[in-house]
C-alpha cells in the first residue's frame, strides 16, 4: 500500500510541471472579407486593411477608405487612438494622420522638420501630440510634436536593426535581429526586457507577456513565469494575428476568425 501511495505521489509530480504548457482557443465569430494585407484592429473593434494600394477601415456595416498612392506602399499604421490614426509611408519618409473617417488631419514630411534630415524607419504614436520615431541618421529616437511641429531627440545612440517593434503612449519597444527585447520610455530611458525565441510574427502584449508564430504554430511567452504555452485549436494558416482583451483575432486574405482565450 505503502509502494502504491508512493507511486501515485510521483506521478502527480511528474505530470503537474507539464501543465499549463498549452492555452485552448474558443472560436467565437467567422467573417469573410477580402484584403491583400490586414493591418490593425483598434480599440472599437474596428479593422484597418490594405486591398490594391488603398486603406479600408471597416466596423460592422460600415467601411471607409483612404487612398494616397502617390506616397507609395503603407509599412505600418498606428491606431491607438481611433481619432487620430497614423499611417506610415516608409518609401516617402511621411506620416499621414487620419480622423475616425479616415480623412485626412495632417501630412508629416520628416525630411523636412526643420531642415534636420530625419530619415525615419520606425514611427508610433506617443503622449501628448506626440510621435515616436527613429533617426537612421542619428541612429536616436525622438519625439515630434505634431501640434507645434518641433521634435526632440530622447535616447543615446542605439544601432537600429530592429526586427519588430511597436509602441504605445508611454513606450517604444523593440526587438533586434538578435532577439534582444528593449523599451524606451518618454524620458529616453531604455530597459532590456529580455531575449525572446526566434518568430516569424510576433506581438508585444505588455511589459512581460509577448504573442509569437513559428511556423504554423502560435505560442504565449511569460517572462514573469519563464513558461511558454502552445494556443490550441486556431486556424493553422494566417497572414496576420492580435490579441487583445482576450480575445485572438485570425486574418487570412479571405477570412477574419476571432478565438476566446483565457490565459493563466
Amino acid at each position: 500500500m505503502k509502494t502504491y501511495i508512493q507511486i501515485i505521489i510521483l506521478f502527480i509530480l511528474v505530470i503537474l510541471p507539464c501543465q499549463g504548457q498549452n492555452t485552448s482557443a474558443t472560436l467565437l465569430s467567422t467573417e469573410s472579407i477580402s484584403a491583400s494585407r490586414f493591418l490593425a484592429i483598434d480599440v472599437l473593434s474596428s479593422y484597418y486593411y490594405e486591398e490594391n494600394g488603398v486603406l479600408f477601415k471597416k466596423n460592422g456595416d460600415h467601411i471607409w477608405q483612404y487612398k494616397n498612392l502617390a506616397l507609395g506602399k503603407i509599412l505600418k499604421i498606428d491606431t491607438q487612438n481611433p481619432l487620430k490614426i497614423a499611417v506610415f509611408f516608409e518609401g516617402f519618409n511621411s506620416v499621414v494622420l487620419l480622423d475616425n473617417q479616415l480623412n485626412e488631419i495632417k501630412r508629416i514630411a520628416f525630411s523636412d522638420i526643420n531642415k534636420a534630415s530625419i530619415i525615419t524607419i520606425a514611427i508610433g504614436i506617443a503622449a501628448q501630440n506626440k510621435l515616436w520615431f527613429y533617426d537612421t541618421n542619428s541612429q536616436k529616437i525622438g519625439l515630434y510634436n505634431f501640434a507645434n511641429e518641433d521634435f526632440k531627440f530622447i535616447s543615446t545612440p542605439i544601432q537600429g536593426n530592429f526586427k519588430h517593434y511597436e509602441s504605445d503612449f508611454n513606450n517604444f519597444q523593440w526587438i533586434d535581429k538578435d532577439l534582444n527585447w528593449y523599451s524606451c520610455n518618454l524620458f529616453g530611458e531604455i530597459k532590456l526586457i529580455g531575449q525572446v525565441p526566434d518568430f516569424d510574427k510576433i506581438q508585444i502584449i505588455n511589459s512581460h507577456l509577448v504573442l509569437f508564430s513559428k511556423g504554423e504554430n502560435l505560442y504565449f511567452l511569460d517572462f514573469k513565469s519563464n513558461k511558454t504555452q502552445e494556443v490550441q485549436n486556431v486556424n493553422k494558416s494566417f497572414d496576420f494575428f492580435i490579441y487583445k482583451d482576450q480575445i485572438l483575432s485570425i486574418f487570412t486574405n479571405r477570412q477574419i476568425k476571432n478565438y476566446k482565450i483565457l490565459l493563466p
